[in-house]
């Protein structure tokens, strides 16, 4: 797949969502037994052009998201590489039992993606936002789970998931006109975090549509003088053992994300320290383990103090107690 600065701005324009769509195409060329299945999104994860051009290759089981994960451990035995996708909170919670048994017990290889995952479909409340499938994944075990930085990150996952020799969890977060943070190729590698920036002070480990905000953050927090280390941890499980414990020298470790600070990235980076005899405090920034009335995607990230601004305000106090 062509990876150059006129794709990424595409795909950045577009979003995670329909590169979803774009990245399916390309490996439909080169994997012959691809299975893609869907629950009546094919629209929504762009995917209608898929549909049409590898018919024999795609399966709408309507919306019967069990079913969903079923007829693909079924594929899966039969030795098909399967993708199954839908807006996250039904590719995750509505089936977790289906999950549980086919992949974690299983162990089946299916690549699950989460479309519209955290705050984007925010206008419908939190029956469609996702702020829990890390955390209910998370305790299932032999799930790989993986939240994409921006769209090229997304290509990169998507490509590197079907390819693992294990179950895998994408969550796609953002929404059109997602902000770039990768601006050529590089090496993703499922596990292995991306440090985006050196710092000494603070160690921001953020995930998802929140490394974008974590850089912009840093910017505002060297202006403040204050020395600022950005991670990208793209993979949440297995989680960077080595890169939190590098980041022990910091004097404050933050965690960014766009989901309850309860059971996500932060907790598992909390449960890496706690091996520690001594560790820097920690700053959990997410939703904080509540549900509020909907409200569009920049609304909600508002509410969430999920901004840049906010952010920095909140991370300048603590480092300042």
């Amino acid at each position: 797949m062509n990876i150059d600065e006129k794709n990424i701005k595409t795909w950045s324009t577009i979003g995670p969502r329909a590169t979803l769509g774009i990245v399916a195409l390309e490996l439909a060329k080169e994997i012959d037994n691809l299975m893609v299945l869907t629950c009546d999104v094919s629209t929504s994860a762009g995917l209608d052009r898929y549909r049409k051009t590898y018919p024999e290759k795609y399966l709408d089981l309507g919306i019967a998201e069990q079913n969903m994960i079923g007829v693909a451990a079924g594929l899966a035995s039969e030795n098909f590489n399967v993708i199954t996708t839908t807006f996250a909170p039904f590719q995750t919670m509505r089936c977790c039992e289906q999950i549980k048994v086919n992949l974690g017990y299983m162990g089946q290889k299916i690549c699950m993606v989460g479309i519209a995952s955290g705050l984007a479909l925010g206008t419908l409340g939190y029956t469609h936002c996702c702020i829990e499938d890390i955390g209910v994944l998370r305790s299932i075990p032999e799930i790989t789970i993986i939240s994409p930085a921006d769209s090229l990150e997304t290509v990169k996952a998507l490509q590197a998931a079907v390819k693992f020799n294990k179950p895998t969890y994408i969550r796609l977060t953002g929404s059109a006109n997602n902000p770039i943070v990768y601006k050529k190729d590089y090496n993703f590698e499922i596990g292995k975090s991306i440090t985006l920036k050196e710092g000494k002070d603070i160690s921001i480990f953020s995930s998802g549509s929140m490394v974008y905000k974590s850089l912009e953050a840093a910017k505002i927090l060297e202006s403040k003088n204050i020395s600022t280390k950005v991670v990208n941890m793209h993979t949440i499980k297995p989680i960077d053992k080595a890169a939190i414990l590098k980041a022990c020298d910091s004097k404050l470790i933050v965690s960014i994300e766009e989901h309850n600070i309860v059971g996500g990235l932060g907790s598992a980076i909390a449960e890496c320290k706690a091996l520690l005899s001594k560790s820097p405090k920690q700053l959990f920034i997410g939703v904080q383990d509540r549900y509020s009335k909907g409200g569009s995607y920049k609304f909600l990230l508002e509410k969430n103090r999920l901004t840049s601004e906010k952010i920095v305000e909140d991370i300048f106090e603590e480092f300042n107690k």
